[in-house]
């Protein structure tokens, strides 16, 4: 059993070899040379080739009702005919868009799904239909593909058959029967002159004229189906308007939470922290007012203490009151604010700031709170020496880097702070990229539109 096993795992281990052996043999081609005997190059001209049938079909389906629609607008038959034609339109941009998939590697979201008003009913659906802006590009592009697959289609199988053959040309000469004493394909004859291809230089000046044009075609194609790879993206998928709704939808609920989970956490230090230092305290002074006649002494420690406990409350009170907006941002700036931040980090942090003016109050106040949690991150988590925080602006954006020497290790996933923050900074439309390999050192660079 275990011989068998050997065997059977050492010719695994020979295939796997083979295998790599024969990609990394294949990488060595160059690009221009492999490209005619590439899957992709065969999956293309599979694309063309079925796009004349498919592209003939959906057109005259898509012309065929729209005519008859519109021919019966006069009568109410008009709309239902309209609106089963745009439906059944959708269903083939469905097909087409896994065809484009498959064949051409173009990954195409689905349109926005129809919404009937009035929670549905056949006359809603119809309404639905003929008010979507995607039901009308499906029909468009049923009309506009069958022209550009009739050309796509045309010049793709005459340069690939025209190649191969002429490419394979010495292999199948000899199947010419001679005509006194030549063979071959005629270019030319009449009744006193023919020319043909059947000596050695001949045959070989039309092989290699094969062999450029087998090793061009599969960069025509690749560029015709270019186009096609444009109109279904633009025709089949959805519109830029819905998929920027979609975005700020999504990004209105983050701000929401958000706004949200502040509020929460402002009550919670609020109830927790200064709330009951303040209730504690108003008990000790009643104790310490109490005392005052009987016991002066206990009454003026107990109000020394009360004293204490007001200076820990206020403490905690401006605490609260910076991390909802500082002072010091509003005042001055984020190079104030920011080297305040920097001072209160466990590490020395280097701050620069070059900006050429204030942005808007909504986004330096982000700007400020990604940099106060990435240094709260470095001070719990980095086991840094040294940081530095530089701000600057490059075009309509501002750049915010925080760097630190320390073990490194950071991800932005799920559940983490920086997926959080992540989070909150594409809600206006903000990037967060962190690069931190094991052992550090960890920079995070956070991008924000400038809004002066």
């Amino acid at each position: 059993m275990a011989t068998e096993y050997g065997q059977e795992y050492g010719r695994m281990n020979r295939s796997e070899f083979r295998g790599s052996d024969l990609d990394e043999r294949r990488r060595r081609i160059p690009a221009g040379l492999r490209a005619p005997i590439e899957a992709r190059a065969w999956k293309e001209f599979g694309y063309v080739l079925l796009s004349l049938p498919i592209s003939i079909i959906t057109f005259t389906f898509a012309v065929t009702m729209l005519s008859v629609g519109a021919g019966l607008l006069i009568t109410f038959i008009g709309i239902p005919v309209l609106a089963a034609g745009l439906a059944a339109c959708r269903g083939i941009g469905t097909l087409e868009r896994v065809r484009a998939r498959a064949l051409l590697g173009v990954e195409v979201a689905n349109p926005q799904p129809l919404r009937p008003k009035n929670g549905g009913g056949l006359m809603a659906w119809m309404g639905a239909v003929l008010k979507s802006g995607a039901s009308w590009r499906h029909v468009l592009y049923a009309i506009l593909h069958m022209p550009w697959a009739v050309f796509s289609f045309a010049v793709s199988v005459v340069f690939w058959s025209y190649g191969w053959a002429m490419l394979t040309y010495p292999l199948w000469q000899w199947l010419f029967p001679l005509y006194g004493g030549q063979g071959g394909i005629q270019l030319y004859g009449d009744d006193n002159h023919r020319v043909y291809l059947d000596n050695p230089f001949e045959i070989g000046v039309t092989a290699l004229t094969g062999l450029l044009i087998t090793l061009a075609t599969p960069w025509i194609i690749r560029a015709l189906t270019t186009v096609d790879r444009v109109m279904v993206a633009g025709l089949l998928g959805p519109s830029s308007l819905a998929t920027r709704v979609v975005e700020l939808e999504s990004d209105r609920g983050v701000v929401v939470d958000t706004a949200a989970a502040d509020l929460r956490r402002i009550e919670r230090d609020l109830h927790d922290g200064a709330q009951a230092r303040l209730v504690a305290l108003a008990m000790d002074l009643g104790l310490a007012k109490e005392k005052l006649t009987e016991d002066p002494e206990a009454a003026a420690r107990m109000v020394g203490e009360a004293h204490g406990e007001v200076k820990v409350a206020l403490q905690e009170l401006r605490d609260l009151a910076r991390g909802i907006h500082p002072a010091v941002l509003t005042d001055r700036g984020l190079d104030a604010a920011l080297s305040s931040l920097a001072a209160r980090c466990t590490v020395p942090v280097q701050v620069e700031v070059d900006l050429p003016a204030r942005p808007a109050a909504a986004i330096e106040g982000i700007a400020y709170f990604t940099v106060s949690e990435l240094l709260q991150n470095i001070s719990k988590h980095a086991r840094a020496s040294r940081g530095s925080v530089d701000v600057w602006q490059v075009e309509d954006r501002l750049m915010l880097q925080v760097s630190d020497d320390g073990s490194g290790g950071a991800d932005v996933t799920g559940g983490s702070g920086l997926a959080g923050l992540a989070e909150r900074l594409d809600a206006v439309d903000g990037i967060l990229v962190v690069d931190s390999p094991v052992g550090g050192p960890t920079t995070v660079t956070a991008e924000l539109p400038w809004r002066a």
